[in-house]
């Protein structure tokens, strides 16, 4: 680039310096910062990088009431859209069915770990078709999965056996998922204990300086969530609202959420954002 300076007419030679001058100077300054690295303070600041979870009830069993609703498979196809159009980070799902979930990261691209729950003492198959694999809890992650794990809860009440499931990622963010005790009269009484028995679970993979993020079905209404989580809830939804709750670590800042109106199942979509600080987000891709 050239840049010519010339003096007007009717300046003096010193008021011709003088703006050539302030000229070069101001070249100096637009060519320095077109020219600065990233390391430098005028540089642009990061793009901000983002977790999202998205937690769903789907009532897939084919045993429950609810099951009406989900009009099969449009429940799974409605699934499978909601995950597409969202690109959630991790998908926590419960009353699900392995073959059902299967069907859903295969159609998604997401990695996946199952969980299978014990109903009367043994495996329950779905129905309504079968074929769709056993009923259980799943997570669906878009970070490849390092390691999981499934344990059933101390305290049991009625036939069905209630348990948690939780990934880890590498993307160094454990998710976890579970699906407690409901206020049927035959299960209420083990709800309290499991709620105390996932705050346990969720403060020691927080303690180990893991990010960890919660969603799940916990049918009640009073947060299971250990000291330091924050709490989104889906209170705002118009199907069994505020029973569906996610929480997470200091790692994931400002959350948001969205509850977005659902068919077919008995619950809504719970839907939070957060802000992934770089100690996570470091490994990302």
């Amino acid at each position: 680039m050239n840049v010519v300076a010339r003096p007007r007419a009717g300046l003096s030679g010193s008021a011709a310096a003088a703006r050539l001058a302030v000229a070069a100077c101001a070249l100096v300054l637009v060519l320095a910062g077109c020219s600065r690295g990233p390391g430098t303070a005028a540089a642009a600041a990061p793009a901000r990088l983002t977790y999202t979870l998205m937690q769903m009830n789907l009532c897939l069993s084919g045993w429950a009431g609810c099951y009406a609703k989900v009009r099969y498979p449009a429940g799974i196809e409605d699934a499978v859209t909601r995950i597409r159009d969202a690109r959630p980070d991790a998908v926590t799902l419960n009353e699900a069915c392995s073959g059902d979930v299967a069907r859903i990261a295969r159609q998604t691209g997401y990695h996946v770990r199952f969980s299978r729950v014990i109903y009367g003492g043994k495996l329950l198959p779905c129905i309504r078709p079968r074929s769709r694999g056993l009923f259980g809890d799943a997570v669906l992650t878009s970070a490849a999965i390092e390691d999981s794990e499934n344990h059933a809860y101390a305290a049991q009440a009625g036939p069905e056996q209630r348990r948690w499931l939780c990934v880890s990622t590498r993307l160094s963010v454990d998710v976890c998922t579970s699906h407690l005790a409901s206020p049927d009269p035959a299960e209420i009484a083990a709800n309290a204990p499991q709620c105390a028995e996932l705050r346990a679970l969720l403060a020691r993979r927080a303690a180990a300086a893991r990010t960890v993020i919660f969603g799940g079905d916990v049918n009640r209404l009073s947060s299971c969530a250990p000291e330091g989580f924050w709490v989104r809830t889906d209170a705002s939804g118009h199907q069994d609202p505020g029973s569906q709750q996610v929480y997470g670590t200091g790692a994931l800042r400002s959350p948001s959420v969205r509850v977005q109106s659902a068919t077919h199942t008995d619950h809504g979509v719970l839907l939070v954002r957060a802000d992934l600080d770089g100690a996570a987000s470091s490994s990302r891709g």
